[in-house]
C-alpha cells in the first residue's frame, strides 16, 4: 500500500475538520472545566455512545480471549496519556501552538514504525514527513520565546504526541479481532477509567457552573469528537500502515490554527499560509499515487 485508499478519504476529511475545529473549543471548555473532569466526561460519553451503537448494530463486543492486554496497553497510550498530557498542555500554551506540537506525532510514528513494525522508509514517506515537519517548524518559528516561558506545556504536548505515536504503532503490531466500533469503545472505557477516577479524587471540590463557551466545547466533544472522530481515527489507524495513518493527520493542526483565528479572533500571518502549502504537499505523498514506469 503506497497511498491512502480512496475509501479512507472521506473519513480523513471529516476527521481533519472535526479534530481541527476542536482545538479552540477545547480551550474554551478548559477555561471553566478542570482537565480531569472534562476528559472524564468526554471518554465516558464516547464509550457509552459507541457501545450503544455496537449493540444496536449487532456487532461483536466481547474482547477475544488472550487479547485483553493489548487492548489495555494501547488504551493507556492512546486515551489515558494523550488526554491528560494534552489537557494540561492546553492550559499552559495557546491552542494552535499546542496542536502543532501534538502533531509532531507523524515524526515519532515514522521512527517507531521503522524499528517496531519494520516498515520501509520509502522516499515518499520520508518526503512527506520532512515536508510536514517543515510546516510545523515554520509555525513554531516565532513561538520559541513563548515555549521557553512555558517549557512544561511544550514538554506535555510533545509527550502526548509521543504517547499517541506509541499507541498507533502498537495497534498495528498487536491487532485486536474486534470491529472498529467495539474496539474504539473498549479503548475509551479502559483508557478512560483512570481519568474518571482522577477526576473524582483530584477535582471533587473544583466543580462549578460553566459558561456558554465551555458548554459548547463540552457538548461538541461528548457528542461528536469522542464518538465519531475517535471511531474514524481508529478505522484509519487499523486499516493502513502506521506511517501513512500518521501523515494523514497533518492537516488537523492547520485547521486548528485557522479555526482558532475564527473562534478566538486571532489573525493569520504569512507563516500560516506557507505552512499550509507545505502540509498540503506532505499530504500529497500519501494521497497521490506514484507514476507507474512505462513499458
Amino acid at each position: 500500500m503506497t497511498t491512502l485508499p480512496r475509501s479512507m478519504w472521506v473519513l480523513t476529511v471529516l476527521l481533519t475538520l472535526g479534530w481541527g475545529l476542536n482545538w479552540p473549543l477545547m480551550k474554551l471548555a478548559l477555561a471553566d472545566i478542570p482537565v480531569w473532569t472534562f476528559r472524564g466526561l468526554c471518554v465516558a460519553s464516547g464509550a457509552i455512545g459507541l457501545f450503544v451503537i455496537a449493540r444496536a448494530g449487532g456487532l461483536v463486543i466481547r474482547v477475544p480471549t488472550g487479547q485483553w492486554s493489548r487492548v489495555a496497553v494501547t488504551a493507556v497510550a492512546n486515551v489515558t496519556m494523550w488526554n491528560v498530557l494534552i489537557g494540561y498542555g492546553l492550559l499552559l500554551l495557546p491552542s494552535g501552538r499546542t496542536a502543532i506540537l501534538a502533531y509532531t506525532m507523524p515524526l515519532w510514528t515514522v521512527l517507531l514504525s521503522r524499528f517496531v513494525l519494520h516498515e520501509k522508509l520509502t522516499r515518499r514517506r520520508v518526503l512527506g514527513v520532512s515536508l510536514g515537519m517543515a510546516g510545523m517548524a515554520l509555525l513554531l518559528a516565532d513561538e520559541f520565546a513563548a515555549m521557553e516561558a512555558a517549557p512544561i506545556g511544550a514538554a506535555l504536548a510533545l509527550g502526548a504526541a509521543f504517547s499517541w505515536a506509541v499507541g498507533t504503532v502498537l495497534m498495528r503490531r498487536y491487532p485486536t479481532d474486534l470491529p472498529t466500533t467495539s474496539f474504539t469503545a473498549w479503548q475509551l472505557l479502559i483508557g478512560g477509567v483512570p481519568i474518571m477516577v482522577g477526576a473524582l479524587i483530584l477535582e471533587w471540590g473544583e466543580w462549578r457552573p460553566i459558561g456558554v463557551g465551555a458548554a459548547i466545547g463540552l457538548g461538541y466533544n461528548m457528542l461528536f469528537v469522542f464518538i465519531f472522530c475517535y471511531w474514524a481515527w481508529y478505522k484509519i489507524a487499523t486499516t493502513v500502515p502506521a506511517t501513512m495513518a500518521a501523515l494523514s493527520t497533518l492537516m488537523i493542526p492547520i485547521v486548528g490554527l485557522f479555526s482558532g483565528m475564527l473562534i478566538l479572533g486571532e489573525r493569520p500571518q504569512w507563516q500560516e499560509y506557507a505552512a499550509l502549502v507545505l502540509v498540503i504537499a506532505a499530504l500529497a505523498t500519501v494521497l497521490v499515487p506514484p507514476k507507474q514506469a512505462a513499458g
